[in-house]
């Protein structure tokens, strides 16, 4: 164990993921310029092909953004003014974001307080005549219950779009993320498990109907040369994006399991001092982010902070409390579990790369903190 000296430990690290990469990435977005094929070019075309085999499905569509991968989704399936979206307030605001942007209305149902993933048996009482589809997200690279979510869809006739911006190979009973409901989102996102150079998404779908909705819908619903079918927006992925993505990808396999070794590390020392992660044991989590809990979060990141130790809560405010979602009505104390893990998880350093040394030090932190 490090016995005091301070270090730096960042949230994340980019650069050591990078210097390896550091010339082919450069060699590669070189020949995007050269070929001039900055939009829709090649690399895109082979990134879905590779992305769709790797979550197990026939079809993937590539978007600027997992915010736009959720949109067009939404857009695809037809969902929209008057309908309504169950969803979980335990996640990043585009989740809700995109059902409002619409004009669906988000339904927020409270969560599971081991894993923070949607409670699947509260779904169904807030089904009515109005709901349309459900959104599961697969909080920190662990999917939800998509089984039992899947037969309530299956009931209702209820389509199934999971937010999977933070499971890109997240596994749940062999089957992976992305392949589990109607549609897949994905986030590339710079500090995913796969990320790129900026903004980049991906949809994956086993529909072929629906693949070929995505892809006019992300270019203005057009399905030939300025014949627009449908409206839609400008959701393209930039070839560069998939160029340094295909680049990355073979190393993503070996970077989960870095962060699952990491994982498991601070599992062992940690485990009576926070509550750590808990994962099913049909799941395999992928830790896009490793989060503990505790009554003591504020003080705990406070001694982090001191200590040069990056962190980060998600998420601080559950978002059927955010002002912007106040019109919907819900309260203090409506989400009782979601509220919860708000005011207790804190999320620390999980990147592959990380050293004995910087997680020893972040565990000594710890535990100086929380005796």
């Amino acid at each position: 164990m490090n016995k005091g000296r301070n270090m730096n430990v960042p949230m994340l690290d980019l650069v050591v993921q990078y210097k390896p990469l550091e010339n082919n990435i450069k060699e590669i977005v070189d020949d995007v310029f050269l070929s001039k094929k900055f939009i829709n070019g090649p690399e895109v075309t082979k990134l879905e092909k590779i992305l769709a085999e790797y979550c197990h499905c026939k079809y993937a569509v590539g978007v600027s953004s997992g915010t736009d991968a959720l949109l067009i989704s939404l857009m695809a399936l037809d969902i929209g003014y008057g309908d309504e979206v169950i969803t979980t307030p335990f996640t990043f605001f585009a989740t809700a974001g995109s059902i409002f942007r619409v004009g669906a209305k988000p339904v927020f149902v409270d969560i599971d307080p081991k894993t923070y993933n949607i409670n699947p048996e509260l779904i169904e009482e807030k089904i009515n005549e109005n709901t349309k589809a459900i959104i599961p997200v697969h909080i920190f690279g662990q999917c939800a219950e998509m089984d039992i979510i899947n037969d309530i869809a299956q009931k209702y006739n209820l389509n199934v779009i999971e937010d999977a911006a933070q499971a890109i190979g997240s596994e749940y009973w062999g089957r992976r993320a992305g392949s589990l409901g109607d549609v897949g989102c994905f986030s590339f996102y710079p500090s995913k498990n796969l990320g790129a150079c900026g903004d980049g998404g991906i949809v994956t779908t086993n529909d072929e109907t629906l693949m070929d909705r995505l892809k006019a819908f992300r270019q203005h619903g057009s399905t030939s040369s300025y014949i627009h079918k449908f409206v839609g927006g400008n959701f393209r992925l930039d070839t560069i994006q998939a160029a340094v993505l295909l680049e990355k990808f073979p190393y993503l396999e070996e970077w989960h399991k870095g962060r699952q070794k990491n994982a498991d590390y601070y599992n062992e020392h940690l485990k009576d001092v926070v509550i750590t992660p808990y994962v099913e044991s049909y799941n395999r989590m992928i830790y896009n982010q490793y989060t503990i809990r505790t009554p003591k979060r504020d003080e705990l990141q406070d001694k982090l902070n001191e200590s040069n130790i990056g962190n980060a809560i998600y998420y601080p405010v559950p978002l059927h409390l955010q002002e912007c979602f106040a019109y919907l009505g819900y309260k203090a104390g409506a989400l009782p579990e979601s509220e919860k893990a708000a005011n207790e998880v804190l999320s620390i350093p999980i990147y592959p790369e990380l050293t004995n040394e910087q997680k020893d030090y972040v565990i000594q932190s710890i535990k100086k903190c929380i005796k």
